[in-house]
């Protein structure tokens, strides 16, 4: 769907201190996991402000945008500041193909994350966790602090069913949340011993972060033995612009 629709909030679950999670009712009946929305807001004056977010929900169930509020952005502070349920905005797609991942496209898939950038992974953890248990996941995720670690009970309890979803998690500027997990920034060093560990060579990889910070993971993962083509990325806008994603590109 590529032309504008009216999309409301049907509710708000706060995430952490500085992340909201906003289910939608929209015209939209189903996505690819990965796949994102631009949102535009029109002020009274006519002015929009538009913004790209990644869908944080499985296919299939309502639309949730996982907003991080950023001081500098047009568009997040109306989400942490104004919105309420029942209140309405444009919305448009579901758009991408690039940086997506269905079921039947199996796996092994590595899914690297920092910050927002779990947004979309967390699309392809839901799908993989509602149609194909099979395809051995693991999701590698950098966060500030342990209390700022989006749908930490959700994946900290798909971590513990142990049905071939893995989790590490590393925290770079508090206190690690459980055994196993990391005090430290993700390097190449560290990637290489997560992957070391890892019982499987994955066949597709999706890093979803700041620009720096997807730069670093992808070019970590090839030195690795990933192949190039098979480590997918989207890059978000900055630390001064809103959480949006940018168009989803390769490595090469």
């Amino acid at each position: 769907m590529t032309s504008w629709q009216q999309a409301a909030i049907e509710r708000i679950v706060v995430q952490t201190p500085r992340v909201k999670s906003f289910f939608l009712r929209t015209p939209i009946e189903r996505h690819v996991a990965g796949q994102h929305l631009d949102v535009r807001l029109t002020a009274e004056d006519g002015y929009h402000a538009q913004r790209a977010y990644s869908i944080a929900s499985a296919p299939g169930d309502a639309i949730e945008l996982a907003i991080e509020e950023l001081a500098e952005g047009e568009v997040s502070p109306y989400f942490h500041e104004v919105a309420q349920p029942g209140d309405t905005f444009e919305v448009r797609g579901p758009l991408g193909g690039h940086f997506v991942w269905n079921a039947s496209d199996g796996g092994p898939v590595l899914l690297v994350g920092g910050g927002s950038g779990v947004a979309p992974l967390m699309s392809m953890l839901r799908e993989r966790n509602r149609a194909a248990r099979h395809v051995p996941m693991l999701l590698v995720y950098s966060s500030r602090t342990w209390e700022d670690v989006i749908f930490r009970d959700e994946l900290v309890a798909a971590h513990a069913l142990r049905n071939g979803f893995d989790l590490v998690l590393a925290t770079t500027r508090g206190p690690r949340g459980r055994t196993g997990d990391f005090e430290r920034r993700l390097d190449a060093g560290l990637v290489a011993s997560i992957l070391g560990a890892w019982r499987h060579a994955p066949r597709t990889a999706y890093v979803c972060g700041a620009d720096a910070f997807v730069e670093a993971m992808a070019k970590a993962l090839v030195a690795q033995g990933v192949a190039p083509r098979s480590v997918r990325t989207e890059r978000y806008g900055g630390p001064a612009s809103d959480a949006a994603a940018t168009t989803p590109s390769d490595i090469i």
